[in-house]
């Protein structure tokens, strides 16, 4: 353990996010998605929450301030009577985060499965809320002086 590294973040997942560079994408994927079968590199967070692995993720990882939406949901299908109550949550953790108050963009289902494919990592959570997937974009860590 380390001074400062929220412990949800395994010793895996710090690797994942250091290696990353500007414009690299992650995706955090609920307990449903498909992860194992889309992922470049699988990181495995059983057990785990979204919203606290977000909170956690966000801590280090800056999000790319040189795009619009640096946040990709997965767009409920069409017909779907589920709702989303977790996206809010996200919401008030990316803004508290990183200062973005609209930061995110809907993803179509088979169109976040095909960026997914060309993500840099996926993290296969616990999660059981539906549509609960995120992809976060790296963005760049500045100088500070």
């Amino acid at each position: 353990m380390l001074i400062g590294i929220p412990n949800i973040l395994s010793p895996e997942l710090l690797k994942v996010l250091m290696e990353m560079g500007h414009g690299d994408e992650i995706v955090l994927a609920d307990g449903n998605f498909p992860a194992a079968s889309h992922a470049r590199r699988l990181v495995r967070c059983d057990g785990h929450r979204l919203p606290e692995l977000l909170d956690a993720v966000l801590k280090l990882f800056p999000l790319d301030t040189y795009v619009d939406k640096p946040v990709a949901l997965m767009e409920v299908v069409p017909g779907d009577p589920v709702k989303t109550p977790i996206w809010d949550r996200y919401a008030e953790i990316v803004r508290q985060r990183s200062g973005l108050s609209d930061p995110f963009e809907k993803v179509e289902r088979f169109a976040f499965y095909e960026r997914t494919k060309q993500a840099y990592a996926v993290v296969a959570t616990g999660e059981s809320a539906q549509y609960a997937n995120l992809i976060l974009k790296k963005g760049v860590i500045r100088e500070t002086e």
